[in-house]
């Protein structure tokens, strides 16, 4: 099996100050993509993501779903995600890459991260808008925290997690209350790891029941509560995952169909074929097509 060609990019290979830090950075949007042109073609990143655009045109991709870009737009992007853009002229606005550990180390709760829902991987409740009286506010945070990343004395590092905390907050207020899916600590905790679950086992257990009998759940439980928090049943979420990894493959022009299939263990091309096609509407070489040519 050959070497996926889509990179993956760490913090301190984005950024240009010396003795950078491994765990966060900031910067101005216009200034980090003119230093990383190359970061409009598919990459992932091994930190978490956010992007706010206070002026922009064009679009942008997260796990191949694309969105218009807009200003007074957030997007947060989970590690390991694949994104692109695809700009017209240049846009303006922040960015703030940061490692798993810079907030835990700060927190005494390892899962804080995971009650904000624009961190749960699924592209469309990823990208938030910020309404324009908002805007003033949220943009005021980016500039604190940039200007906080340039002191670098002894307590930038802890002003600059309380001002992402802050950040966070803010943000998580301006989201509508019906898009917000409310969770006991139980369910909130049992969905999260069902994801986990489906990124570690989705290659050899495609059956709702194997991840409920992990899980110690019912299956029918497990579809009831993937459908309060995605809209998708347990099955359906599964599937997606697979089709995920197909997508993430096919961008790979070194893998041919028939690789592809085998490594998503299925019995062969034809049947991955049939499977592809069914849910996303075109074959996997017509996709593959499609998504080079963009």
């Amino acid at each position: 099996m050959r070497v996926p060609n889509i990179p993956t990019y760490n913090i301190c290979g984005l950024s240009d100050e010396p003795g950078s830090s491994s765990d966060f950075m900031a910067d101005r949007f216009e200034a980090y993509l003119a230093a990383h042109t190359h970061l409009k073609f598919p990459h992932r990143h091994s930190f978490f993501h956010l992007v706010y655009f206070s002026d922009v045109a064009g679009s942008h991709s997260i796990d191949f779903v694309d969105f218009d870009a807009k200003p007074g737009q957030i997007y947060f992007m989970n590690p390991g995600q694949v994104h692109s853009w695809n700009f017209m002229g240049l846009p303006k606005g922040y960015i703030i890459n940061f490692s798993e550990a810079f907030l835990q180390q700060f927190l005494s709760n390892t899962r804080y991260l995971d009650q904000f829902g624009f961190f749960n991987s699924l592209p469309e409740k990823q990208v938030v808008s910020i309404p324009a009286e908002k805007q003033p506010a949220i943009l005021g945070i980016f500039q604190a925290i940039l200007d906080e990343s340039h002191l670098a004395d002894e307590f930038s590092q802890d002003k600059i997690r309380t001002l992402l905390l802050q950040l966070l907050y803010g943000v998580s207020r301006t989201v509508p209350k019906e898009k917000i899916t409310t969770l006991n600590n139980y369910n909130s905790l049992l969905f999260k790891n069902f994801q986990a679950l489906i990124d570690q086992h989705f290659l050899s257990k495609k059956l709702v029941r194997d991840y409920a009998a992990m899980l110690y759940v019912t299956p029918n439980h497990l579809n009831a509560l993937s459908k309060d928090v995605t809209g998708r049943s347990a099955g359906e979420l599964i599937r997606d995952r697979i089709l995920l990894e197909a997508k993430r493959m096919l961008i790979n022009e070194h893998y041919n169909i028939s690789e592809i299939a085998y490594s998503l263990n299925f019995e062969d091309n034809s049947y991955f074929t049939k499977f592809f096609k069914k849910y996303e509407g075109l074959t996997p070489q017509d996709f593959r097509k499609r998504a080079i040519a963009l």
